[in-house]
């Protein structure tokens, strides 16, 4: 068990790791790591607050810089794998905002705002008109 540590341990070590950590092939993904996390952070929001032209570009350019990503000579696996995700986020976003503006989602919320709107207008009403004999 001790050998994939020692192993992992030497080539951090090496020159070859620090070039690549010092270069754009490492902080390139991770920079661009952080547009899943906003689309994963943006799911817990309301559908409405949702821009399907910010979204359509969002998932558009991790579709073209992935190719490039794999493209590239030497090749930016971990660039394509932040691409990948960001994909998949970004999907999950666009179907969000599809069927809320689109699937009748939209319209499905306000039937139920206002079915929840009359519900408290007549417990309201039920409650003013209901006597309270204890007090008198």
């Amino acid at each position: 068990m001790s050998a994939p540590w020692q192993k992992a341990r030497d080539y951090m070590k090496t020159k070859e790791f620090r070039d690549y950590i010092t270069s754009t092939h490492f902080w390139g993904p991770v920079a661009s790591g952080g547009l899943p996390l906003a689309a994963d952070n943006d799911m817990k929001s309301l559908p409405d607050v949702i821009s399907g032209r910010m979204t359509t570009a969002l998932l558009l350019y991790p579709m073209v810089f992935m190719r490039f990503a794999y493209r590239v000579q030497p090749r930016n696996l971990l660039m394509m794998a932040s691409h990948g995700t960001n994909v998949v986020v970004q999907s999950v976003q666009a179907s969000r905002y599809l069927i809320y503006h689109h699937g009748g989602g939209s319209a499905a919320e306000a039937t139920a705002a206002d079915a929840n709107a009359s519900t408290v207008a007549t417990d309201a009403a039920a409650a003013t008109t209901t006597i309270d004999t204890h007090s008198l």
